[in-house]
């Protein structure tokens, strides 16, 4: 009986066999990378993932590293951060050079490298491994890093959750009590068909019977960045924001005449592309978790303040609740634009 392995070498060794080794950008990751990775994933038995990347690129390869660990944590990954020339033209040696740096970073040679684009057959000649090509057509999964970065809005489907939050707009419904927000803030993500985030001080302090003190401004404030940063891989293309960590240095300001520090530089730090100021010319509903009915002109004023002086673009709405409303959604129409 005829031994299979003469006829098909390594047909004894299982369909997933040998090291396989791919290299990418990844700017951003996509579900065409996310493809391409669970492709040579399921090839072989052992995969290397080279996350390539140069100091003036757009995206910061840090972060682009940090993506691919969070989506491919039992894959083995490396960051090649060398300047390293990208077309062979740019240098006589191209070729010589990306070989040095990839085997002096690879574990071992690897037996197949895997690429989504042509220039995959001339790097796994040159590192001595079998070029195995995947979807160069792009048939499988129709999209690139580099339409994607052209208009984020168009391919937003083939973000990956980790990813989105990083192109999101994010609006931020801002100004005193009692004058819609969160109604807006609502009505807002519905008509994006998005995700809104809460007002996390309401819901802590409602589950406290409305008192408020010194030591509730950090809860609040920690509370508030938690449900910003886990909704925001939930976005479709705007985040909508009831209310942000600026308000609640106002608040605490107002009710105890002092803020910690790191909530202040937290919220310097943040940073919204559009805030919705609700004007005061509505009436005031009262609220157990309402404080200062009698300040609410004072209140906008530090509000005008503090978007002023930290430079942050903002629409005053003002008007009928239909008003507000066809203001604030050309508002957020006009950031979606490409």
């Amino acid at each position: 009986m005829t031994d299979p392995s003469t006829v098909c070498p390594g047909a004894d060794a299982g369909p997933r066999r040998g090291r396989g080794m791919l290299l990418g950008k990844f700017m951003p990751p996509h579900l065409g990378h996310i493809y391409l990775v669970e492709f040579a994933r399921a090839y072989v038995a052992d995969l290397t993932v080279v996350v390539g990347s140069l100091r003036r690129e757009p995206i910061p390869g840090e972060l682009r590293f940090a993506w691919m660990r969070e989506l491919f944590p039992d894959v083995r990954l490396l960051h090649l951060t060398e300047e390293l020339p990208q077309q062979p033209e740019e240098h006589p040696r191209f070729w010589d050079l990306w070989r040095e740096s990839l085997l002096g970073i690879l574990p071992a040679v690897p037996d197949y490298v895997f690429a989504s684009e042509p220039y995959g057959l001339k790097l796994a000649e040159v590192l001595g491994g079998e070029f195995v090509p995947v979807d160069l057509a792009r048939g499988a999964v129709p999209v690139s890093g580099t339409a994607i970065r052209a208009d984020p809005w168009k391919h937003w489907a083939y973000l990956p959750r980790c990813v989105r939050p990083y192109f999101a707009r994010r609006v931020c419904v801002f100004g005193p009590e009692s004058t819609g927000k969160t109604t807006l803030a609502h009505r807002l993500a519905e008509r994006f068909e998005t995700v809104c985030v809460p007002e996390y001080a309401r819901a802590w302090l409602e589950s406290r019977g409305g008192r408020v003190e010194p030591s509730d401004i950090p809860r609040i404030a920690r509370g508030q960045m938690a449900a910003e940063d886990a909704l925001a891989r939930d976005a479709n293309r705007v985040l909508l924001c009831d209310t942000d960590l600026l308000t609640t240095t106002i608040w605490s300001d107002v009710l105890f005449g002092a803020c910690p520090e790191w909530i202040r530089r937290e919220a310097d730090r943040r940073s919204y592309d559009l805030y919705l100021l609700t004007d005061i010319d509505v009436p005031w509903v009262g609220d157990p978790v309402r404080y200062l009915p009698a300040e609410r002109a004072s209140f906008l004023e530090r509000c005008v303040q503090a978007l002023e002086t930290r430079g942050r673009k903002y629409v005053r709405l003002r008007g009928s609740w239909e008003e507000r409303f066809g203001r604030a959604v050309e508002a957020v129409e006009g950031l979606l634009r490409p």
